[in-house]
């Protein structure tokens, strides 16, 4: 039997992004046949956006060395005296997508504001990309902003539900960060 219920923490991960204020749409599952790689994916987006313009999307990748290398971990510790090994996670990543936008802002701007409202807790990476449909028509330029995290196998373990909710609070004031700002991007000038 497995010492971590991966299904069990993603589930429960909805759970707590639907207590914070967001609104789950979708969920997938992959698993790669030959090396048992898995990878979640719940896209979600804040109550406020339910009309758009903003998309969150989560992915959880679940490595099976790391879950196979904490199960013997934890059964070669005695759990009343020894502490859970933490150097075992999991890379959680939290994206922002937005739609083509007409007035694009500066990016090193953006980092700088977004910066703010992550905070050292949620460092965001900003990026856009132009792409141009044919030579006669104008690149649209689309935003992107990702978070990389590490969830430590020894939290989900343990239901240490406390980092995870901080995350989601901080997920959540991007979101609303972004869907205040975004109007203006968007809008055709």
């Amino acid at each position: 039997m497995a010492v971590i219920d991966v299904a069990g923490f993603v589930s429960d991960m909805k759970s707590h992004a639907i207590d914070h204020g967001f609104h789950v749409h979708d969920e997938r599952h992959f698993v790669e046949t030959y090396s048992l790689r898995q990878l979640w994916e719940v896209d979600l987006h804040p109550e406020e956006a339910c009309d758009g313009p903003i998309d969150l999307h989560l992915s959880l990748e679940v490595d099976p060395r790391a879950l196979l290398g904490f199960e013997d971990a934890v059964a070669a510790i005695d759990p009343e005296v020894d502490e859970l090994p933490a150097d075992f996670t999991f890379p959680l990543l939290f994206t922002w997508a937005l739609p083509p936008l007409q007035n694009p802002p500066d990016l090193l701007v953006l980092a700088t504001d977004l910066a703010g409202v992550g905070g050292i807790e949620l460092p965001l990476e900003v990026s856009a990309i132009d792409s141009t449909a044919s030579v006669t028509d104008a690149p649209e330029r689309k935003l992107s902003i990702v978070a990389r995290l590490s969830v430590s196998l020894a939290d989900v373990y343990d239901n240490n539900d406390e980092t995870f909710c901080h995350t989601l609070d901080r997920c959540r004031d991007v979101s609303l960060y972004l869907l205040e700002v975004a109007p203006r991007w968007l809008a055709e000038s």
